[in-house]
């Protein structure tokens, strides 16, 4: 090895151990301290990303979120701290409204919490999230067709896009896998990003339930400006100064109960 590549990787190792830190590297700041390039950071980043070390943002970078895995895998990570957001965000339902649920287990630990009594007109693209619909005898359930993809758990594509021209909820349960001040909502697959985007905007409100490991990280595809979150449903123990934040961009915060 040599020197050259010794100082690359002591380099792309420290800036690894400042995203675990601190959650948030900029680059022109790595610059400075490291006395390079911002040319030479940007490409230590470019790399760090594409071995899946980070997601890269604008100016900088962030820790690849911890979201993935098939929607089965995911149904099993976090199952009570999930049911606690599960009952937060039930409380942001109107009864007699319209609602979409987007694929996702935080979002299947929703409507699992619906009340069996709350007349409601719900809409998804999961299979999963509509057998669990179907158990509440006030909800009428519209199902998103087209293919399914097994990662996301929900139909995507060109089908599920024409299926949700035809509605407009009063509210749109968003999955995210990453959610950031500066990165936004943000998801793995490119045409699951397409497709949250176009349910949020055919949407009236815009509620993301998310664990606490989820905020601070990105995903390679963004979907939307927290900006246009209307709700954030937050752990019971989320940080104070960190929900300040967001609540200056326009996003109401509302905290789970704790377990």
């Amino acid at each position: 090895m040599n020197v050259n590549e010794m100082l690359l990787r002591e380099r792309q190792g420290l800036i690894s151990i400042k995203l675990e830190t601190h959650g948030r590297v900029l680059a022109a700041e790595l610059a400075s301290e490291f006395g390079v390039s911002e040319d030479t950071i940007r490409r230590d980043l470019r790399e760090m990303a594409a071995a899946g070390l980070c997601e890269r943002v604008y100016g900088g970078a962030l820790p690849v979120s911890p979201a993935g895995g098939s929607l089965k895998q995911r149904m099993s990570v976090a199952f009570e701290r999930k049911q606690s957001l599960a009952q937060a965000a039930v409380s942001q339902i109107k009864a007699g409204s319209t609602v979409f649920f987007d694929a996702g287990s935080t979002n299947l630990a929703i409507a699992n919490a619906l009340s069996q009594d709350m007349a409601l007109t719900a809409a998804t693209n999961a299979p999963a999230i509509a057998a669990a619909l179907l158990d509440k005898a006030g909800v009428n359930v519209i199902l998103i067709g087209g293919q399914i993809d097994r990662q996301v758990g929900g139909a995507l594509g060109a089908k599920a896009l024409r299926d949700m021209e035809q509605l407009s909820p009063d509210l749109c349960v968003l999955g995210a896998c990453g959610v950031d001040l500066e990165a936004g909502v943000t998801t793995f697959g490119f045409e699951d990003a397409e497709f949250k985007r176009f349910a949020a905007s055919k949407s009236r409100r815009v509620l993301v339930a998310a664990t606490s490991e989820k905020f601070g990280t990105a995903a390679p595809h963004s979907v939307l400006p927290v900006a246009h979150c209307e709700c954030l449903v937050v752990e019971h123990d989320a940080d104070e100064t960190l929900l300040a934040a967001y609540r200056e961009r326009g996003c109401r915060t509302v905290q789970a109960a704790a377990n």
